[in-house]
C-alpha cells in the first residue's frame, strides 16, 4: 500500500510539473507572438538606421517626424481600420487566425504600407531607407496571394525579414553582421517555434514563410528602385 501510494504521488507530481511547463511555454509562445509582430519590424528598421549609422546626425525633429508617419502609416492606422471592421462584422481576434478572414487584414497593410511609401517618396530618403518599406509591402503582398491557397506564417516572414534586410546592410555598409545575424536567426527560430506551439501553422509554413521574407528583404533593400 505505501509502495502504490508513493508511486501514485510521484505520477501526480509528474502529471502536474508536465501541465505547468506546458502552460509556460504556451504562455512564452504567446508572448514571442506578440513581442515580434511583424507589422513592427518597419518602424523597427527606421530606428535602427537612425540609431546605428550616419544617419543619427540628421536633425531630431526630421527624425521624428519620419518615425511619426512610418508608426501611422504601418502599425495605428491598420490596426484602427482593421478593428473597425472586425466590429462591423462581428469577429473577435480569435477569427482572424481563421485563413477566410485573414484577406482583409493583408489587404489593408498592403494598402497602407504602399500609401506610406509614396507619402515618404515626398522627402527623398536614401534608397535603402526606402527599402524597409518596399521589402514589407513585397512581405505582406505575398502573403497576401500565398494565403488565397495556403496558410503561410507571416509573422516568420517578418522575423525572415529582419535576417535579410541584416545581410543587406551589411553589403551597404560595410560591417560584419555575425553577432546580429545570430541574434535574429535565433529570435527567428523562437518565432517560429512560438506559432507551432499555439498550432497556428506547421513546420513547413513556419520555413516557407521565414525564407520568403529573408528573399524578399534582402532584395527590397539591396536594389535601387
Amino acid at each position: 500500500m505505501h509502495d502504490s501510494a508513493n508511486k501514485n504521488l510521484h505520477s501526480t507530481f509528474i502529471t502536474l510539473s508536465f501541465v505547468t511547463l506546458n502552460k509556460s511555454l504556451l504562455l512564452c509562445a504567446r508572448a514571442l507572438s506578440s513581442i515580434f509582430r511583424p507589422q513592427y519590424f518597419p518602424l523597427v528598421g527606421f530606428i535602427a538606421l537612425f540609431l546605428f549609422t550616419y544617419l543619427s546626425l540628421l536633425p531630431l525633429s526630421f527624425k521624428a517626424l519620419i518615425l511619426l508617419i512610418v508608426l501611422l502609416g504601418t502599425l495605428l492606422l491598420p490596426r484602427l481600420t482593421i478593428r473597425l471592421w472586425r466590429q462591423t462584422r462581428g469577429l473577435h481576434l480569435h477569427h482572424l487566425r481563421l485563413q477566410q478572414h485573414r484577406f482583409f487584414p493583408y489587404l489593408i497593410h498592403v494598402l497602407y504600407y504602399a500609401f506610406t511609401l509614396h507619402f515618404l517618396h515626398q522627402f527623398h530618403l536614401p534608397y535603402y531607407m526606402g527599402g524597409i518599406l518596399v521589402s514589407s509591402l513585397a512581405i505582406q503582398a505575398s502573403c497576401l496571394l500565398i494565403n488565397i491557397w495556403w496558410k503561410i506564417s507571416v509573422h516568420s516572414a517578418g522575423a525572415g525579414g529582419i535576417i535579410g534586410a541584416l545581410v543587406a546592410y551589411s553589403f551597404l555598409f560595410n560591417f560584419n553582421p555575425i553577432w546580429w545575424l545570430s541574434l535574429c536567426i535565433l529570435i527567428a527560430g523562437l518565432v517560429g517555434s512560438s506559432r507551432m506551439l499555439l498550432r497556428q501553422h506547421t513546420l513547413w509554413q513556419v520555413l516557407a514563410g521565414t525564407l520568403l521574407g529573408i528573399i524578399l528583404a534582402y532584395f527590397g533593400i539591396i536594389q535601387k528602385f
